[in-house]
């Protein structure tokens, strides 16, 4: 099974592709019927957008490369790792916190997805409910309880 982010990540490289081939070429055309290359600043924006979009698809295709050698099954099935859904009690004032663990390119704070390569993404790591984890943040050391944690084997929206 493939992973939403490389998924995600192909999109995106496709859509890269596309700017690269079709969209920049016009763009660099239409700057050069401008004249003068040498003081055309819409020229030189297409010349360094297509550095930067060249650069980006090389990126994107060595972390595809990267991520589809991820296999699920090598997660574990009883403790937190990717695609976790994990419900922790802060310690102190004693809320609770749903997060879900992802890779660094699908994290959004706004929606409670976490990267696993986050302070607290990898003081949660193999942890399983009743575990206690402590995390350092912007804000001093906080300490958290495991609640509850359903794997991303468990989840319905990953089964296939």
């Amino acid at each position: 099974m493939e992973l939403p982010v490389v998924q995600r990540l192909k999109k995106e490289l496709e859509e890269l592709r596309y700017e690269l081939n079709t969209k920049l070429p016009k763009d660099l055309e239409v700057a050069r019927e401008h004249g003068d290359l040498k003081e055309n600043a819409e020229y030189e924006a297409a010349k360094q957008r297509q550095g930067v979009v060249n650069a980006r698809i090389g990126a994107t295709e060595q972390r595809i490369r990267e991520l589809s050698m991820v296999d699920i099954k090598s997660f574990p099935t009883d403790a937190i790792g990717y695609g976790s859904f994990v419900t922790l009690e802060d310690e102190e004032d004693g809320n609770e916190i749903k997060y879900e663990l992802v890779f660094p390119e699908e994290v959004d704070a706004s929606s409670g997805k976490i990267s696993l390569s986050s302070p607290l993404g990898r003081a949660l790591v193999n942890r399983t409910a009743g575990d206690e984890v402590q995390v350092q943040t912007p804000k001093g050391r906080k300490e958290f309880v495991v609640v509850a944690v359903t794997t991303i084997h468990e989840r319905e929206d990953m089964q296939s």
